[in-house]
């Protein structure tokens, strides 16, 4: 065990976890930020992606001790009042149907939007390939992210 201390969603934590523990088993249960979601445990389908210090990657397959010192935000740092351009573009494109995916497909977007404040279809593409929507709501998550870009 080893105490490994982090920023989350602007908030100082530490936690006494195995160093290989990953980071989205101490998101759920030491932390209980039930937003970020288990979907295959293999770095595939992407509904645990976080950001660590501002890029997105998957929290099944980042290990505690590569998140020492760091920044992590999770969908629910992501803004406090749920009013971030994605989340609001995200419900006026009726976007969720089942809603697993969706913390995920956001913070993925979210990095896109730092980055790019106009991305192009193709770019939209490019960026989100790898996060598995069920419900196969993709061009409804592409028209979101060209919504919230227009609207930020």
């Amino acid at each position: 065990m080893a105490t490994i201390a982090f920023t989350i969603n602007s908030k100082a934590v530490s936690v006494d976890v195995e160093p290989d523990t990953p980071l989205l088993w101490v998101v759920r249960e030491h932390l209980k930020l039930t937003g970020t979601k288990f979907g295959c445990g293999s770095k595939w389908c992407g509904a645990c992606t976080v950001h660590l210090n501002g890029k997105a990657v998957r929290s099944c397959q980042t290990h505690m001790s590569q998140v020492k010192g760091k920044k992590v935000t999770t969908i629910e740092g992501l803004s406090p009042n749920n009013n971030h351009p994605l989340q609001k573009a995200w419900i006026a494109e009726q976007v969720p149907q089942c809603g697993y995916c969706q913390s995920g497909q956001i913070m993925q977007a979210a990095e896109l939007l730092a980055k790019l404040k106009t991305p192009t279809r193709e770019e939209i593409v490019d960026h989100m390939d790898g996060h598995i929507c069920r419900c196969g709501t993709y061009p409804r998550i592409i028209r979101a992210i060209l919504r919230a870009a227009e609207e930020a």
